[in-house]
């Protein structure tokens, strides 16, 4: 998936982008974590900037 370094992520982007990482793996909450933060944030959660670094932080306790 493409991502404009430009914008702030939402909280629902990253709901709906962890339930489908769920559903389509077959995997838990943290084992999506785990994936995500290896390819979708490639090891540096910072790279995106603080606030999509926090909503994805609130989305992942909202899915808790």
């Amino acid at each position: 998936m493409r991502v404009n370094h430009a914008s702030t992520l939402t909280v629902g982007y990253f709901v709906s982008y962890l339930n489908l990482v769920m559903l389509s793996r077959e995997i838990n909450l943290k084992e999506a974590t785990i994936y995500m933060e290896k390819e979708f944030f490639k090891e540096n959660i910072n790279q995106y900037g603080e606030s999509t670094k926090n909503n994805y932080k609130q989305a992942i306790q909202e899915l808790k």
